[in-house]
């Protein structure tokens, strides 16, 4: 009996790493904030200095501005209220902007003022919230989720509370 239960315990928990691993071998992307010629359409080519990622942005999302040469300043645009960049590392500077919800879809401009000088880069904004890709410590839990969680807690305390009990009685019959 306890070979059958060590059995389904090690199935089950290599079913699971199955299924995680492609989630954990999946990445954002390229991290360099270098920009090929022929990724000009997905963020720039970097000829002024000025890349976001990702190119194409879903209402609400998050966008990565990203300025080469550039020691602080502000970015602004119709798509997200106005944001300042970091402190220079290496020569970049980067910002961080939340596109409105309400934003229309079509293609934006954002503007960096950067000593005395205005980039700019284009960028465009997609219909839709986009997919959320689980709460990552970024979104609350839904109601819904609470209630589910809370009732899967109860369960499991539940069924152990049963399986204490159900031992003590065979654990006390045969004494």
């Amino acid at each position: 009996m306890r070979a059958v239960r060590t059995l389904a315990v090690t199935a089950t928990a290599f079913a699971a790493l199955g299924l995680a691993a492609p989630l954990a071998t999946a990445t954002n992307g390229p991290s360099s904030v270098t920009v090929s010629p022929f990724q000009a359409e997905r963020g720039g080519d970097g000829s002024n200095g000025v890349t976001v990622s990702p190119f194409a942005v879903h209402q609400g999302a998050i966008l990565t501005i990203t300025v080469r040469g550039c020691a602080g300043g502000t970015v602004t645009s119709n798509a997200f209220s106005a944001t300042t960049l970091s402190a220079t590392v290496n020569g970049v500077s980067t910002a961080t902007a939340r596109i409105f919800n309400n934003a229309t879809p079509g293609q934006y401009n954002l503007a960096v003022q950067c000593g005395g000088r205005t980039l700019t880069q284009p960028f465009r904004v997609l219909a839709g919230q986009g997919a959320q890709g689980g709460l990552g410590g970024s979104l609350a839990p839904s109601s819904t989720e609470m209630a589910i969680g809370g009732s899967l807690v109860a369960a499991a305390a539940l069924g152990g509370g049963l399986f204490i009990a159900r031992r003590r009685r065979t654990a006390g019959a045969g004494v």
